[in-house]
């Protein structure tokens, strides 16, 4: 009778065929015969042997994946080049559950190909993997290669070198310089088994059991613990990401400012969702940073407090009303005026041509009142049905809410979903033709997107004009590691179109009375330094008031370990002259991994 390491050597001959409808293949005419690892890798994110099929390519079982689509494990050979351009390590797909151990020396016959996660529309990097594998058992129970540290002093200061013209901006065919690029270096270990050590964690764990780290601890740091994006050009280059090949069950459930204490060790990925990902087999120790919540400062008897809080297509079957109240109750002291962003209709999702969303607000302040805060009055404008993006059926929109026992609301009839809100000149002062009303509702530019509400405000004698928006996402932006340097950030396009009009409709309020009162705020998807806050910023007709804020604070939304400004409060002269106004952006959210939204609330407190 065989022994049982013996039969399980016998039954590590599999062969398994893969589907290559997502691979990206260039064909190459390369000799394919006794190539080791490190020559299938190559110098450049495109393999020498991509389309070929090479043989008997030998090394060691370093992890398996055994879920998902993406079934395999992955090879490491434990004799290196000295090149260090070239990974060692790459993934095997299988299609199927792997019969193969970690620690097993096998050599691989199968096709080299380029695999783009998300497709090649998504302008992702691919992953050079060998498809259609036979597997040839040589031994099992092997030392599986050491992992390479990456820290501080591995990762380069600069992210990536610019894409080559000649190939529209593609990365692909350029020399990997791994001591000067980061991209480069993660590249160079495509495949390899790799470990991170006492790693900051910079993003809360997110529902697909992910988190981020930084391996850089003073790399543009949060007074938090999160690592802050700044700029275009100045790119957090020792954010990582993490997932498990365990159980998600046991996947930690962490916050900014959290530490995955000790070593996290397993393989170097590319997913379609982050990028450069390390997939534990050994997952560090999670210890607390001890993060918590913030409250802003309550209001005084002369200042109008003005919030923006995207509430996360909020609908009344969510169990989250309470909560939301708490937060606005608690942590943002009561506001005066809350504009809310992505407010669905009654019945959320369900597509069957239902706008209103007069349940869902109520939900909202029978809550507040229960939370101890005031009984809010509210304005809206019900969009016409499916026309303005988010979840289909949604018909998320903008909602002023507002204490009436400390502000007014200036109620002209005449608003709707499509006429379009002017501004007339009475007794020397703006007003606006409708309140509430739509910013240019009919502009091509707000296609399938959130048009601007406009509301007249009156507090202790004070008229104050504040739009309420939600411009453009950034969906379908190619992230930052894509294969095109600088990735297209074709999203722009129209939040620029979006921001040309409501700068407009301000210099309107403005031409007709300079020293009006002026809020936009909301969900502007862009950041206190792109070109969306420039165009809304104007020739001085606005300002954004969270660069009032030190840079280490300037944050309200946490992307792949970048913490980021989106939501934005911008100011008319007036607000921003009179040198008392306060600005806050309240983090209760965005580090969180038991987020209620994933923005954070801003307020601006002022005395008009």
């Amino acid at each position: 009778m065989p022994s049982r390491s013996s039969a399980r050597l016998a039954a590590l001959t599999v062969a398994a065929v893969c589907s290559a409808a997502s691979a990206v293949v260039v064909t190459s005419p390369a000799h394919a015969d006794s190539v080791r690892v490190h020559d299938i890798q190559g110098t450049t994110r495109i393999s020498p042997f991509a389309g070929q099929k090479v043989t008997d390519v030998p090394g060691i079982v370093t992890a398996t994946r055994t879920y998902g689509s993406s079934k395999g494990f992955w090879l490491q050979d434990p004799t290196p080049d000295d090149n260090p351009a070239t990974s060692e390590g790459v993934f095997v797909f299988t299609g199927s559950t792997p019969k193969v151990a970690v620690g097993d020396s096998v050599t691989v016959t199968g096709t080299v190909s380029e695999y783009v996660p998300g497709g090649a529309s998504s302008g992702n990097q691919s992953v050079t993997e060998i498809t259609k594998p036979a597997i040839t058992a040589v031994s099992t129970g092997n030392a599986v290669p050491a992992p390479v540290v990456i820290d501080e002093h591995s990762v380069p200061d600069q992210y990536t070198p610019a894409g080559d013209a000649a190939a529209g901006g593609s990365v692909d065919g350029l020399a990997l310089e791994p001591s000067k690029y980061a991209l480069d270096y993660y590249e160079s270990l495509e495949g390899m088994n790799v470990q991170v050590a006492d790693a900051r964690v910079v993003t809360g764990t997110d529902p697909y059991s992910e988190l981020w780290v930084t391996v850089k601890p003073h790399e543009h740091r949060t007074p938090r613990g999160g690592t802050r994006y700044g700029s275009y050009t100045s790119q957090n280059t020792g954010r990582l990401q993490i997932q498990s090949l365990g159980s998600t069950a046991d996947f930690p459930k962490a916050n900014v400012g959290d530490t995955l204490a000790g070593a996290t060790t397993g393989p170097l990925d590319f997913n379609q969702f982050g990028g450069y990902t390390l997939v534990a087999s050994e997952l560090g120790t999670l210890k607390s940073g001890g993060l918590q919540r913030e409250t802003t400062k309550k209001q005084s008897r002369g200042e109008l407090a003005v919030a923006t809080y995207n509430v996360e297509n909020l609908d009344p079957s969510d169990a989250t009303f309470d909560q939301h109240a708490a937060a606005i109750v608690h942590n943002l002291q009561s506001p005066d005026i809350v504009s809310l962003e992505e407010i669905q209709d009654d019945n959320g999702a369900k597509d069957d041509g239902t706008v209103d969303a007069s349940q869902t607000v109520k939900k909202l302040i029978d809550a507040i009142v229960a939370a101890g805060g005031p009984k809010y009055d509210w304005r809206s404008i019900d969009p016409v049905n499916d026309q303005d993006g988010g979840e289909p059926g949604g018909n998320i929109r903008q909602v002023f809410l507002f204490n009436p026992q400390r502000v007014s609301f200036v109620d002209r009839p005449g608003g709707d979903s499509t006429t379009a809100v002017g501004v007339t000149k009475v007794h020397g002062k703006a007003q606006l033709t409708v309140s509430p009303g739509r910013v240019a509702p009919a502009d091509t530019a707000w296609a399938n997107s959130r048009k601007p509400l406009a509301g007249e405000f009156a507090f202790r004698g004070e008229t104050v004009f504040v739009i309420a928006n939600h411009l453009n996402s950034k969906g379908g932006d190619q992230g930052l590691t894509a294969r095109y340097q600088p990735p297209v950030r074709g999203s722009e396009v129209q939040r620029h179109a979006q921001a040309t009009l409501v700068n407009a409709f301000v210099k309107d309020i403005l031409h007709v009375q300079r020293n009006a009162n002026v809020i936009a705020l909301g969900d502007m998807n862009d950041f206190e330094f792109s070109d969306t806050a420039k165009i809304l910023e104007g020739q001085g007709e606005l300002w954004s008031a969270i660069k009032s804020l030190p840079r280490s604070e300037r944050y309200t939304y946490d992307y792949q370990g970048n913490q980021q400004v989106l939501d934005q409060i911008l100011i008319s002269p007036s607000i921003r002259h009179a040198d008392d106004y306060t600005y806050d952006s309240v983090h209760i959210n965005s580090e969180f991994n038991d987020q209620i939204s994933d923005h954070d609330p801003q307020v601006l407190r002022f005395r008009p």
